[in-house]
């Protein structure tokens, strides 16, 4: 049986398939429009498939914070963060993804970058289903003040997503088109 989730990824998946190449927008509203300063670290991510590309903000932020990865650790647990700067190595990580090598230091951000299928406009996050980011999320939380910025196209947005008690919302949100603030 599909779960109304699973009804909206496939639908955000075929909104978000074969979309134009936006990086460079997406660095530009965050950059102008999103208080980055205050963080020492931020984490990206590597894109996968047709996901927005956050590697012209990566490279944008090279050299004014410090730049982390996250690292699937195992089902079920929440994501850790590597030190990492554009160009540097990675290795092969679960589910496809890279990350940086274990030699890299594990430090914590202060604002992470957070890909995604789908939003709404209450900033709630349309995941992958594995609930890693919700995790992460809370944990962090749970210590001190985190920002989430969800990155995506605009035409990800719904009016309204299916939400769980243990979904974590978005700070703001960043497409190539604007960027959108939620109280939380």
């Amino acid at each position: 049986m599909i779960s109304d989730k699973d009804a909206f990824r496939l639908e955000a998946q075929a909104r978000r398939a074969g979309l134009a190449p936006v990086g460079d927008l997406i660095a530009r509203h965050f950059l102008d429009h999103i208080d980055w300063h205050r963080a020492k670290v931020i984490s990206g991510y590597l894109p996968m498939g047709d996901e927005a590309d956050v590697l012209p903000l990566l490279r944008a932020l090279q050299g004014k914070v410090e730049l982390a990865l996250p690292v699937v650790p195992g089902k079920a647990l929440p994501l850790l963060f590597r030190a990492w700067r554009p160009g540097g190595e990675l290795v092969k990580g679960v589910f496809g993804t890279r990350h940086p090598p274990v030699a890299n230091p594990e430090i914590e951000p202060d604002l992470l970058l957070v890909p995604l299928l789908g939003f709404d406009g209450n900033g709630h996050r349309l995941g992958y289903g594995g609930g890693y980011y919700d995790r992460t999320l809370a944990a962090l939380r749970a210590r001190r003040k985190i920002v989430a910025v969800g990155i995506g196209f605009e035409a990800q947005y719904f009016p309204s997503l299916p939400v769980a008690s243990h979904d974590q919302r978005l700070d703001f949100m960043v497409t190539e088109q604007k960027v959108r603030e939620f109280v939380i």
